[in-house]
């Protein structure tokens, strides 16, 4: 059954960890919708490998309207936690026990979001330290999956394992 998966990115997010498991999604017939401050803005990837034009924005998004969270890394996480609005959409989707799915420093948004703690998670290794200060319970593998919900991995080379349990879960 088809899922559609709301992806909050904005410039400088890391290339690959969004072009790769979006790739992944839209293989396996799920939407993945983008969602930045502006509908229509252009967002570069890091490494300038990859632009991509944002289908929504946040102020015309709800949760309830979508079945699971991607947040790909870079420093795009970074700059979506400074705005409230991006912070509490996170936060809903781990309050409502829907999937979640965060690489690299997307971690971050959930930390600014208060919804780790007593969680089982990986991150960046720079972001490590702030996920177990935000009560994570952090494991360093390339793939965590916690309470059938929670998926995060570490770097781009844990892609393949973190899209391989993402798919897992939006099977379910």
């Amino acid at each position: 059954m088809s899922k559609k998966i709301a992806t909050v990115i904005t410039n400088m997010f890391e290339d690959v960890e969004y072009t790769d498991p979006a790739k992944a999604f839209k293989d396996a017939g799920h939407e993945v919708v983008t969602i930045e401050k502006e509908k229509g803005a252009a967002v570069t990837g890091k490494n300038k490998e990859a632009e991509v034009t944002i289908d929504e924005s946040i102020d015309n998004v709800k949760a309830e309207d979508f079945d699971a969270l991607f947040i790909p890394g870079g420093f795009s996480p970074d700059q979506l936690r400074a705005d409230e609005r991006f912070v509490k959409f996170a936060k809903q989707f781990m309050d409502a026990d829907k999937p979640v799915f965060a690489i690299c420093h997307g971690p971050q948004l959930l930390i600014t979001a208060k919804a780790l703690e007593g969680r089982k998670a990986t991150g960046f290794t720079s972001i490590q330290v702030d996920m177990e200060y935000a009560g994570a319970n952090v494991q360093d593998e390339e793939v965590v999956v916690c309470c059938n919900q929670l998926v995060t991995s570490r770097q781009p080379d844990d892609i393949p394992a973190f899209n391989r349990e993402a798919l897992k879960i939006l099977d379910k």
